[in-house]
Parts: C-alpha cells; structure tokens; sequence
C-alpha cells in the first residue's frame, strides 16, 4: 500500500511561506545564555519594560469566574475603550493581540491570487498573513530614509491588472519609528482599496488617525495594548472599522477570540490611565536620552524614532560578532541577519535608565 501524501493535500502558500518566530522568552534567553533572569537586559521586542499596571495584577488575582466564557460581544471593554478612543464602541472590535486582526481583515477581502501592497522595511506579519491567505505580495520599498514613497504606492496600486484590494501601513513604522504624516494617509485614501493603518506605537508618537474612520469606509486603524499598557503577554488588541467593514468581520471572527484574563486587564488598564500615561512619558523622555547617547558612539548611526525603540546602523563592525559580545553581557537586542535590507542594522528598546545605562556601558566598551 502506497503512503499517503500529506504534502499532496497542503495549500500551496504553506510552501511560500518561513516560520515566523519572534523574540524569545526571559526563561529561555536564561537557559540559552546560562545566565539568570535577573541578568538578562532583555530589549528585542519593543516590551514596556515598566510592565503593565499594578491595578492589573490585583484585578487577575481577584477574578472568580475563569472558568466561564467570556462575552462574545466585547460589551464591556469596547465600552471602556471608546472614552479612550473618542470613537463609537459600533466601530471596535477586539482581538488576540493585532496580529489575529490583520489575518481577519486579509480573510475578508483577500481571494487567492489577490494583491496586497506592502511597504518593506515594516513588520514582518503584513506579508506574512497576505501570502498564507493566497494573496499576491506587491512590494514598494521605502526610501533609505525610512520615509514611504507614496508616489510608488500610487502607482502600484493603479497600474496593474490585478488591483490591490489592501495597502498596509505601520505608523509609527517598525523596525524604524518614524510616522506617516496625515496628510500622506488623506491622500493614501483616495486609491481604490482598503487602507490599514497599524497604530501599535501610537501613544509613543502622539498621532493617530482613527478619528478618521468614521468618515472613511476604506480606512481601518489597528491599535494594541501590548506595547504602551505592559500586556504583551496576554495577547490584546483591538481595530477601529467601518460600520459597512465591521459587520463582515463579527461574522468572520471566533466568538471567544479574547480570553477572560485580558479583558481583566483591559478593564484594569482603562482605570489606571494617569499611571500609565505617566510610563509613557518616562519612556519618551528616555528615547531622546538614548538617542543622544548613541549618536556619541562611533561605530552606530541611529535613526530619530517615534516609538519606543530605536534603529541603528552599525558602521565598520561585525554585527553578528556585536551580538555575540552583547548576549555574553546579558544584553539582548533585536537583528536582521537574515534580511539583506537590514543587516547591517540594530534595533534597541526603550526601556528604563538603569537598563539604558547598561546597555550604553557595554557599547561603550566595544568602542
């Protein structure tokens, strides 16, 4: 009897596409590094490195009902998150982290064979989930400077026989920080597609355009509590649609796609805003400190940022052989080794004094 096939059954675009694997967890970094947790200065992932608010771990340790499901509806915390927003709760929906809400607006618009414009370098999951749900990837790199070219992405998306159905854009921009004016966004929105626009680092830059969408029905914003709110851990975030988008996507969604434990601390986190806010600023303030101080060291050549992390290029040195001099610190950075586009480049996170004045010591040192 013949084998049976699996790979015969597989989708092609399983083939097309790489694991994505992010950064890895203290526990592990801790065993792969044979040092203890408390030595890891641990700046790969763009983490608030001030952890969420203390009203958080009191609301989750106070919780008795885990084991009941929780509201399909989100009533609760899209209720909350509209006074934040100044956005009607009709717009909101909630997700597993940012991530499950890109792979749900691909899954409404994109058919196989379908385009999706991405802007390279940005994050990794917009071509990612545009190629696993069958689309054709279209890229429009921006310039040396980070900076979008808009014109590119104008005529990609009208001189082709198959006509984008989406344009992702990161604003601020990963890996980079920088922000796309609104302005550009205005204009962006008269192509005939839809515009995501992913506001991960928002309440770092200060801008954002969700106070648009009401107005738009090709504009959504994708926003998260992972970076600004400490709950990267716990998987939350959250887009802003229009209406006409929006009810598509409460059918396409799973009913209990945000566990019980963070909408806690959603709940917990709207309640603590002066706290939170008040992280915001140290870590704005540190950003500009830091960048001032990387500027000073010979061999990096850092990029003004929006968010809570910075790009550096690394001049006349082996970045591979940086990492490994870092990591015997304890010093964990995010690199691009298997991206021609950004090999030569470092990417830090913001995180607190001390952990800065940790980091900067062990560069300076290999200066």
């Amino acid at each position: 009897m013949a084998a049976f096939d699996v790979e015969a059954l597989l989708r092609p675009e399983i083939r097309r596409i790489d694991e994505y694997i992010s950064g890895s967890s203290l526990e592990v970094l801790s065993r792969r590094l044979s040092l203890p947790e408390e030595r890891i200065i641990k700046l790969d992932a763009n983490e608030n490195l001030y952890g969420p608010s203390p009203k958080v771990r009191e609301a989750l340790g106070g919780y008795r009902y885990y084991h009941i499901y929780p509201d399909s509806m989100q009533g609760r915390i899209r209720e909350a998150i509209q006074g934040y927003l100044g956005v009607d709760k009709a717009h909101i929906v909630f997700g597993n982290g940012s991530d499950e809400l890109i792979d749900l607006v691909m899954r409404l618009f994109v058919k196989p064979g379908d385009v999706v414009i991405n802007c390279p370098p940005t994050f990794a999951m917009y071509s990612f989930y545009a190629t696993l749900n069958g689309a054709e990837v279209v890229e429009v790199p921006r310039r040396a400077d980070f900076s979008l070219d808009v014109e590119g992405v104008e005529r990609a998306a009208k001189g082709m026989d198959s006509r984008p159905s989406l344009l992702f854009l990161a604003s601020p921009n990963n890996p980079d920080g920088s922000v796309t004016p609104r302005d550009t966004i205005l204009r962006l929105l008269r192509l005939p597609l839809v515009v995501v626009i992913d506001e991960a680092y928002a309440e770092f830059s200060g801008e954002s355009v969700v106070d648009l969408v009401p107005e738009h029905p090709n504009l959504i914003v994708l926003r998260t509590f992972s970076k600004w709110a400490g709950l990267a851990g716990l998987r939350v975030g959250y887009g802003v649609f229009p209406l006409d988008i929006i009810k598509h996507l409460w059918r396409a969604k799973s009913p209990d796609n945000v566990n019980v434990a963070a909408r806690i601390a959603v709940l917990a986190t709207l309640s603590d805003l002066d706290y939170l806010r008040s992280n915001i600023q140290r870590i704005i303030a540190e950003r500009e400190r830091l960048y001032a101080e990387l500027r000073k060291i010979d061999f990096l050549r850092p990029y003004p940022s929006r968010a809570n992390f910075i790009l550096c290029r690394v001049v006349g040195r082996d970045v591979w052989k940086l990492r490994e001099a870092l990591e015997r610190e304890g010093v964990i950075l995010r690199y691009y080794l298997d991206d021609p586009r950004l090999r030569e480049f470092i990417r830090i996170t913001v995180g607190r004094p001390e952990q800065m004045d940790a980091l900067l010591a062990a560069l300076r040192r290999l200066s």
